[in-house]
């Protein structure tokens, strides 16, 4: 592409040979401090097998707000089994010091690893899942809406901000979407 204007197909073929995939995934990640990971799990179509296989994928960022990929791995399913495989090999490959504040799914398999293998690290809900699956409970014709007060809560500007807006969102919303209403509010604490 124009970013790389100097690179033929040959090139980029010779370049993907070399890679050493091996090496990157073994790479020492002592000198490493992540404040942030970001956990998730994306499920592969491309077999017909008995069981789930997903790729585990685990995101840091620096304290300078730089994103890297941490590591990845094929799993079964996002299985506690799975994910504190792919935490412990990171925490063997030097990451000693625990991320601050882990984001994911509501896959539990993560959060039970990740308090296994880094039991000071917070938990923090995603919101990008957590609004879809708020935003499942409704008809679509109330989404948009709901989307705009959701907005309020992940946007705020503190915790005591952000409460308020949960408060109001139920107020709003409860009596006749109390299912979506359940969905905010069953995970508060790990959402803030």
């Amino acid at each position: 592409g124009k970013d790389a204007p100097n690179l033929s197909p040959g090139v980029v073929s010779r370049l993907t040979t070399e890679w050493q995939y091996e090496r990157w995934q073994k790479r020492d990640l002592s000198a490493r401090r992540y404040v942030y990971v970001w956990a998730d799990g994306v499920f592969l179509q491309a077999r017909m097998e008995d069981h789930s296989e997903c790729m585990l994928v685990l995101i840091g960022a620096t304290p300078e707000g730089k994103k890297e990929l941490i590591g990845f791995q094929v799993g079964v399913r996002e299985s506690t089994q799975s994910w504190h495989e792919l935490l412990v090999e990171a925490k063997t490959r030097g990451l000693k010091i625990a991320p601050e504040i882990a984001v994911g799914d509501g896959a539990l398999g993560f959060w039970k690893a990740l308090d296994e293998v880094f039991p000071a690290t917070r938990h923090q809900r995603c919101w990008v899942h957590k609004t879809a699956n708020i935003l499942n409970k409704v008809a679509v014709s109330v989404q948009a809406s709901m989307k705009k007060d959701l907005r309020e809560v992940y946007l705020a500007s503190n915790r005591a901000s952000a409460e308020v807006a949960i408060d109001v969102f139920a107020e709003k919303y409860g009596a006749k979407y109390d299912k979506a209403v359940e969905c905010l509010t069953k995970d508060r604490d790990a959402m803030l």
